[in-house]
């Protein structure tokens, strides 16, 4: 934003009275430089096997709002901490959307949120949905680069990890025509990516894969019954998981040019598996109880079976009892999600589903290089009581031993998603390595990178790299580890 301020930023609710929104202010409220900066101070010492950079995305408005602001608007802004033989450098920079560079040219807001009608704003996705796409959600690293997208389905921004400088949409060498969900799946044992593709119209789901060169080898349409919100899937050795779940987007609204969703209790949760260069026509459906599934754990085959861990949310919609759209917007941000297992069994048809655990955990994570294969551990944030989304500590879970280690961050300590970063040269799917996260410190309006010891997480950070400047809490996160990096330069 052209401002700084921690001053509260009133908007506008449905009464007509003013009300503060809490996304624009405290952790939450925008920085407006970019830096870069070394030698960072440290409480402890950076272990001298862990090296690569971690990269954090989220909202970041460049520019005061245009109408009541909802957290999903703000432009993407991506803030990384390299490490590198002890030593720490911080960067961060604006992921250069379409959208970001015509309201850096006009100097001004462009857009209006989703939390207002999308008639007028200038232009959309590819699918018409004329929400502006800031690219703002995850990271993907895949063949050198990280990719940066949108949580509604957009075009993926190709980023350098190191520089983080955009390098521009990535069409993947001409061959993707539409766009790309938040999460797309890497393998990174064949190199290939995996993602889907949905809007308002049909057809309402597609499904491809990128090959290991950079292009797009397989695209299929899979069929459903209208236009869903999927948020995420998952691979296998052999196979893709899909979801068909039963929150929906309100129709009636959408012809008045408002996006709202329903959940619609009616309805099964189904989930579509289907080979992974298959076509729609080969998709099997399992069906289960009726949930919303933002993020995927892991999932893999064993025996007739492939099991599929994710966060489960069993309430999406807003409260009943939320009446201004900004009451709302807290609600529904407001995730209630824990640890869920399905069983599809391939020869008889069956699911099988049970909760794993009763906390509220989410933004969950695997050693990369274990995506699609089982995995022992996992690692997820814990999410606070408070009306608004924090993370109040970190969960790691042993799937062979049943257990699960935590630590909270203190009181009035935040964090972010904390990929497992390996230890350089330790095996993969191990505990061999370390946790690192963002943490601000909201009494002391200070932000550092915490480092665990993965194996030892109740122990505490076993360093603090003091950040010189704030950062603002935000969405999902990736470490690239430091043979990753080899081709990239600074």
């Amino acid at each position: 934003m052209t401002s700084t301020s921690e001053q509260p930023i009133l908007v506008a609710a449905a009464t007509g009275e003013p009300e503060v929104n809490p996304y624009l202010m405290g952790v939450y409220a925008p920085v407006g430089e970019e830096i870069d900066a070394s030698d960072l101070e440290v409480i402890g010492q950076i272990p001298a096997d862990l090296n690569g950079v971690y990269l954090r995305n989220g909202p970041n408005p460049r520019f005061e709002p245009e109408g009541r602001y909802h957290w999903f608007d703000g432009d993407g802004m991506i803030h990384a901490v390299h490490l590198e033989n002890g030593k720490a450098r911080y960067r961060n920079r604006w992921v250069r959307t379409k959208a970001f560079e015509a309201e850096s040219a006009a100097g001004k807001a462009l857009w209006k949120g989703v939390m207002e009608s999308p008639k007028g704003n200038p232009f959309g996705n590819t699918h018409g949905l004329n929400v502006k796409d800031s690219a703002n959600t995850d990271l993907i690293f895949h063949r050198g680069q990280v990719l940066s997208t949108w949580y509604m389905c957009g075009t993926p921004y190709a980023v350098d990890p190191l520089s983080l400088e955009t390098l521009g949409a990535e069409d993947f060498l001409g061959t993707l025509v539409g766009d790309m969900m938040a999460h797309p799946k890497v393998d990174e044992r064949t190199g290939e990516m995996f993602w889907f593709d949905y809007g308002p119209r049909p057809p309402y789901l597609r499904y491809g894969v990128i090959s290991a060169d950079g292009k797009v080898a397989s695209t299929t349409e899979i069929e459903l019954p209208g236009p869903r919100l999927p948020h995420d899937m998952a691979i296998t050795e052999n196979y893709a998981v899909l979801m068909d779940l039963p929150l929906v987007q309100d129709m009636e609204a959408a012809r008045n040019g408002r996006h709202k969703l329903l959940f619609d209790r009616s309805l099964p949760s189904r989930f579509g598996v289907l080979p992974r260069y298959g076509n729609g026509s080969q998709i099997r459906w399992f069906e289960a109880s009726p949930c919303y599934i933002y993020h995927v754990v892991n999932s893999w085959e064993q025996g007739e079976e492939i099991v599929l861990d994710v966060c489960r949310v069993q309430r999406p919609q807003p409260r009943a009892d939320a009446r201004t759209p900004l009451a709302k917007m807290l609600s529904y941000l407001r995730l209630d999600a824990s640890l869920h297992r399905y069983r599809f069994n391939l020869r008889t048809g069956q699911c099988l589903e049970n909760q794993l655990d009763d906390d509220n955990t989410e933004f969950p994570s695997v050693d990369s290089r274990v995506v699609g294969g089982r995995n022992r551990f996992s690692y997820a944030v814990h999410i606070s009581p408070d009306s608004t989304l924090k993370f109040d500590g970190l969960v790691c879970y042993d799937n062979r031993a049943g257990t699960k280690t935590e630590h909270r961050f203190g009181p009035g300590r935040w964090g972010s998603e904390a990929p497992f970063a390996p230890r350089d040269g330790a095996a993969a799917d191990s505990d061999d390595g370390y946790l690192v996260t963002f943490v601000q410190d909201e009494r002391e309006g200070r932000s550092e990178l915490d480092i665990f010891d993965a194996a030892d997480l109740a122990a505490g950070p076993v360093a603090r790299v003091l950040l010189p400047q704030r950062v603002p809490l935000g969405f999902h996160a990736t470490w690239v580890r430091a043979d990753q990096l080899e081709p990239s330069c600074s």
